[in-house]
């Protein structure tokens, strides 16, 4: 075994553990903590992969701001867990049935395959940099004025939250 597989094998299984960690934690702190070190697990595996750009985005958009926002919600509210998880088991069929329907459905679409279009191969001075280099190179030339619109509504959104 090399060292990717192994170091892949690790952080999915961090990944799995701390996935059931947030369903299964009594504390919702707990299960937001856990919800970040999956985050972070997701994050490694994504380098491995090479994805470089969705690493750094999912670490600083969701770990970043997402989950401190939520763990500051959380710890300024005080939940009564118990009057919450009262009526788990009388919902407990419903729910088993529907992740039952959920498993049949990704069963399927991963066993029988679908056929997705080949992407075009990137131009040899393109293929040479890295992901992040050349999402910013493909975005600031081809997409320069989307991106400056979604700019301006983004900083439109922003004014209008603070006021």
């Amino acid at each position: 075994m090399d060292t990717f597989s192994l170091l892949f094998y690790i952080f999915a299984s961090v990944l799995v553990f701390a996935g059931f960690r947030v369903i299964t934690a009594k504390s919702p702190v707990s299960a937001a903590l856990h919800l970040v070190l999956s985050f972070f697990s997701a994050s490694c595996v994504w380098m491995l992969l090479q994805a470089e750009f969705l690493a750094i985005s999912l670490v600083l958009v969701y770990v970043g701001a997402v989950m401190v926002l939520f763990l500051f919600v959380v710890m300024m509210l005080d939940i009564n867990i118990d009057s919450i998880r009262q009526g788990f088991w009388k919902h407990f069929p419903l729910a088993g049935g529907i992740g039952a329907v959920i498993a049949v459905e990704m069963a399927f679409v991963l066993t029988r395959g679908f056929d997705l279009p080949t992407a075009k191969p990137f131009p040899p001075d393109v293929a040479k940099v890295p992901n992040a280099k050349a999402l910013g190179i493909e975005l600031f030339t081809h997409y320069l004025f989307p991106v400056q619109i979604a700019a301006v509504i983004l900083l439109v959104a922003i004014i209008a939250a603070i006021a």
